[in-house]
């Protein structure tokens, strides 16, 4: 058992160097954190997160990290998780479908300006494809958190961080990766001394 545990963290750091060393992937970590923190630094705009099961716990995850705290104590950072509302949740689902849990929140909520983070293992998940549409409408940035190929929402994203990986389980621990290091550069931007060039 114990060999099947080294394994498992083996095939994790294994799937975090690649990303260590995938160049075009580190750029478009960096040009989304230069846009949260330009969000922040000139408007009142928000970042806004959404996904299913475990990328729904990471939307939550990292829209906590911006409004509460991540690294020191400052004020809050505006950032919504739109998976956290039950109410709208089922009575959207229940109304219009599950697929457009996530649109008609944004279509209500979202504001030209700001950035909607979209997050699915495979970038296929429908509810965030309805919910990429209606941020266009909006003129609301989009960033895909994907994995595998990207699948459809990286075609539709304006910036795609696609984690080079096909195992769920390394594609959630990397994308709770950059989000931690999204919000440790967006909070030290902001509120601390920078992070360096």
């Amino acid at each position: 058992m114990k060999k099947y545990i080294k394994d498992q963290i083996r095939k994790s750091y294994e799937t975090k160097q690649a990303i260590y060393e995938n160049e075009d992937l580190l750029n478009k970590i960096e040009e989304v954190a230069q846009k949260c923190v330009e969000l922040y630094r000139n408007t009142d705009k928000k970042t806004i997160l959404a996904g299913n099961g475990g990328s729904a716990a990471d939307a939550q995850h990292i829209a906590a990290e911006l409004v509460g705290r991540y690294g020191f104590d400052r004020p809050s950072i505006p950032s919504l998780a739109l998976t956290t509302d039950t109410s709208n949740l089922t009575a959207i689902g229940n109304d219009y479908g599950y697929d457009q849990v996530f649109s008609r929140q944004l279509e209500g909520m979202g504001q030209e300006g700001d950035i909607f983070i979209g997050i699915s293992t495979s970038g296929n998940s429908a509810n965030i494809i309805k919910a990429f549409e209606s941020a266009k409408k909006k003129k609301i940035m989009t960033v895909a958190l994907t994995g595998r190929d990207g699948g459809k929402m990286a075609e539709m994203a304006d910036i795609a961080l696609i984690v080079p990986s096909d195992a769920t389980p390394r594609i959630q621990e990397s994308h709770i990766l950059i989000g931690h290091i999204l919000c440790d550069i967006i909070e030290k931007e902001i509120f601390g001394e920078g992070v360096g060039r």
